[in-house]
Formats: structure tokens, C-alpha cells, sequence
């Protein structure tokens, strides 16, 4: 008799973007990933999680253990991801202010720290972080914020994963996007799909660890 196949649970994956603008280009890098996820990985599913409606740090905004409304629908849909995708442009060698915000909104809401058993809210608990991104001027691509993004991410115990790393200038020729903002750039496409790969592998030997 045939041993069983072991079939393994679908690999959630929450999708931010630290730019606001409707065209973004990092944004295009997120749609992007979400339909190669669908197209060509089996067992993972990438979910876009939109900031716009996430107010800026503020702990006045808690009121007996609770926060408004669309912090708490964040709050839940980083609860369900087993891994995180980060995409944001660099601003001044660093980070937007939105990507800022909403990594300072998971240590108030304490729901991405790793510190006990008693501490982490649910199994989902301890969260896998991949970070891709675009500088849309000159320089290295945004390497210098997604460096800064992983020195933010160390308090909260979030375990980026280093390589392989993805670097894109937008306005290199020839051109990376179409006039909506959509990924057009066939070799950035391959460079995606490893590092969804790379965020996927990564996610499930933590999980056994764990």
C-alpha cells in the first residue's frame, strides 16, 4: 500500500506597500508577485494589505486595550500571514514615513513578537519578512532602505530573509514598468519569482522549527 502524501498548508503571505501613490511603481512590484504566485507556485498565497487607511503612531489611539477600526482589521490580517512582503521605495537612504508608521503599529499592537509562548497571540506568531523594492532616481535600487528596514525589523524578531536580494532602478533603461505602473520587465519577473520562492522555503522551515 502507497504511503500517504503529506500535503502541507498553504503558505499566507501579507503584501505591503510603503508607497501611498496609486501607480506606484513597488506597488507594480506586488501585483506583480501576487500573479506569478498564482501562475506558477503551488501552496502560497499572496494577499495585499493596503496602509492608506492606517493612521500615524499614535498611542493616544489605544482606549482600554483597543484601537480604531482599520488598525485592527491590519492587525488581523498580519495575525492570518504566515510571512510578510514588504515593497517601498527609499527616500533619503531610508524608509518611507508609511513603512515607518506601520512597523511601529506591530510593537503597539504587540502581534509580530517572538519573546514566549504566552506572548504570541496565535501559532501564526512569529513572522517570515521578505523585502523588495525600487529607487526611482539613481543609486542601488533601494538597497540602502531595505537594509534599513531589516535593522527596524530586529526588535520585533522579524526574520528577514537576505538572500536572494532584489534590487531595481525604475527609470534604468530599458524601461521596468508600463504607463500604469505594472511590471513589464521580463528578467525582474524571474528575480520575483525566486525571491517568493526563497519567502516560501524559508517560511516552512521556521515553521518546523517552531
Amino acid at each position: 500500500m502507497a504511503a500517504a502524501i503529506e500535503v502541507q498548508p498553504v503558505i499566507k503571505v501579507a503584501a505591503l506597500c510603503g508607497s501611498l501613490r496609486k501607480a506606484s511603481f513597488n506597488r507594480g512590484l506586488i501585483r506583480s508577485a501576487i500573479k506569478i504566485s498564482k501562475e506558477a507556485i503551488n501552496g502560497m498565497e499572496i494577499e495585499y494589505v493596503d496602509i492608506a487607511p492606517l493612521p500615524m503612531l499614535n498611542t493616544d489611539l489605544e482606549v482600554d486595550g483597543t484601537y480604531p477600526p482599520a488598525v485592527e482589521a491590519f492587525r488581523q490580517k498580519i495575525l492570518e500571514a504566515d510571512s510578510i512582503l514588504f515593497a517601498s521605495p527609499e527616500y533619503n537612504y531610508s524608509v518611507t514615513g508609511t513603512s515607518s508608521s506601520f512597523y511601529f503599529l506591530f510593537f503597539i499592537s504587540s502581534f509580530v513578537l517572538c519573546l514566549d509562548d504566552t506572548a504570541v497571540p496565535s501559532s501564526r506568531g512569529c513572522k517570515v519578512v521578505r523585502s523588495i523594492g525600487i529607487n526611482n532616481r539613481r543609486g542601488f535600487g533601494g538597497g540602502l532602505s531595505q537594509y534599513h528596514l531589516r535593522q527596524i525589523g530586529v526588535y520585533l524578531d522579524l526574520h528577514f530573509i537576505n538572500k536572494p536580494e532584489f534590487f531595481l532602478n525604475a527609470f534604468q533603461p530599458p524601461a521596468k514598468f508600463d504607463a500604469e505602473g505594472n511590471l513589464i520587465d521580463e528578467d525582474a519577473k524571474k528575480r520575483i519569482k525566486e525571491v517568493i520562492l526563497s519567502l516560501q522555503a524559508f517560511t516552512r522551515r521556521l515553521q518546523a522549527w517552531n
